[in-house]
């Protein structure tokens, strides 16, 4: 009996373990080279004498930049090269000159020692000015060199106080020198005049600004933006949307970007031939301050103005970009030459401004396209409803089956076993 036991435990565990191989293939290593230069990522952090104060979750500004700084540290990408300056960290006089020069690379642009910039970060105390315009341009001599991404992320809790040397016209020059080097900024606890400020920045060479009142909200989004400084660069294409779908610019597969008007709506046409698939998905981007309660719609219609799949998203003021998408996969047929049908996608917002704030230019829009072979090819259809976990449900059904018929048959061995005795 022994002996059998331990032959029915030893087929169960080379069931699991043959479970545990399938289902946990060993992933591509690491680190592998690929040709390409690193992204480069510039953390510029405001530390002026207003960090001090005590309105991010019951402790100081600095305290929350500080906690979202050291979980950043840890997440970052091997890959990218990252750094920190400082604006208003040395200073603690009244000298508005000595002040407006206040910023100091707190940690080099390069290979990412963790415990090394963890201990900087530690270093730091509320002192000074708030050189923003200054910074920003050392920032952008810290990236500077070599084709890979590079990101600049600023993080303040006022506006410039190193007026004429306006921040947004510093960005503005940085974008004209054609290096491929975006901004993204982020506002604790932000007035209007600084969301203004920092908006403007932030548009002024296609970055983003968001607005953070708490420190898991900091921590979230600058991890967002580093893992994004990782991502292939891939630059859109400028193009214009129509007023109706007779109108509208056809367009291929790719990444696009347009200007939307506050509620109203653009239109592009895509050439769909028979056994392919359509995704599309489509991204607006609140660049200035918005009414809360707002939506986006992408509709893919026909030339005849037939409704034939949408897709929507719908915010409540608590994020600056809303994005939606749909998939219209086009039946093959039978007939060799059957002509591509034309898909019409039309893009509307329902975004709303309060009285005083600019509509124009329009709300920044990008629009990815895809067009694949559609879902009939084996790699790229789910399978009985379950994509490629196909598999492991059978493995599961699999060693369910066979673990049955042992302990049925161990069962009925023990059972002959009781009534031999």
């Amino acid at each position: 009996m022994i002996t059998r036991t331990r032959l029915a435990a030893g087929a169960c565990a080379l069931l699991a373990a043959l479970a545990a191989g399938m289902a946990f293939p060993a992933g591509a290593s690491a680190g592998e080279p690929t040709g390409e230069d690193a992204p480069k990522v510039d953390l510029v952090l405001d530390v002026s004498g207003s960090m001090r104060t005590r309105d991010i979750d019951g402790g100081t500004r600095m305290a929350a930049a500080k906690q979202a700084f050291n979980e950043v540290l840890d997440a970052t990408p091997e890959e990218v090269q990252l750094g920190i300056r400082t604006l208003g960290a040395d200073y603690p006089g009244d000298d508005r000159k000595t002040g407006c020069k206040d910023t100091a690379q707190l940690y080099p642009v390069g290979p990412l020692d963790r415990t090394e910039a963890k201990t900087a970060v530690a270093t730091l105390s509320p002192t000074g000015w708030t050189p923003i315009g200054p910074a920003l341009l050392k920032a952008a001599d810290d990236l500077d060199g070599g084709d890979g991404s590079k990101r600049i992320v600023l993080i303040s809790d006022g506006e410039d106080t190193c007026a004429p040397l306006d921040p947004c016209e510093v960005a503005r020059e940085i974008a004209a020198k054609g290096i491929g080097l975006t901004i993204d900024t982020l506002g604790l606890v932000p007035n209007t005049k600084m969301r203004q400020q920092l908006s403007c920045i932030a548009e002024a060479t296609g970055g983003t600004y968001t607005s953070v009142e708490h420190t898991d909200e900091l921590t979230d989004k600058v991890n967002q933006l580093v893992d994004r400084a990782a991502d292939p660069v891939v630059t859109p294409v400028a193009t214009e949307g129509a007023d109706a779908c007779a109108k509208a610019p056809t367009l291929k597969s790719g990444l696009y970007t347009d200007r939307e008007e506050f509620g109203q709506q653009r239109w592009y046409r895509v050439d769909v031939e028979p056994g392919q698939e359509l995704r599309a998905s489509v991204s607006v981007g609140a660049d200035r301050a918005v009414n809360p309660s707002y939506g986006v719609l992408l509709r893919a219609v026909t030339v005849h103005g037939r409704e034939i799949v949408r897709g929507e998203a719908a915010g409540n003021g608590r994020t600056d970009v809303l994005s939606t998408g749909l998939r219209y996969p086009k039946a093959k047929s039978d007939e060799d030459d059957a002509p591509a049908e034309a898909v019409c996608l039309q893009v509307t917002n329902s975004f709303s401004v309060a009285s005083g704030v600019k509509t124009s230019p329009g709300l920044p829009l990008e629009l990815t396209v895809d067009v694949v072979d559609g879902p009939g090819d084996s790699d790229d259809v789910a399978a009985f409803g379950l994509g490629r976990g196909w598999w492991l449900l059978g493995l599961l059904v699999l060693v369910g089956f066979v673990a049955g018929l042992l302990w049925g048959w161990l069962s009925r061995w023990r059972f002959a076993i009781w009534r031999t005795n």
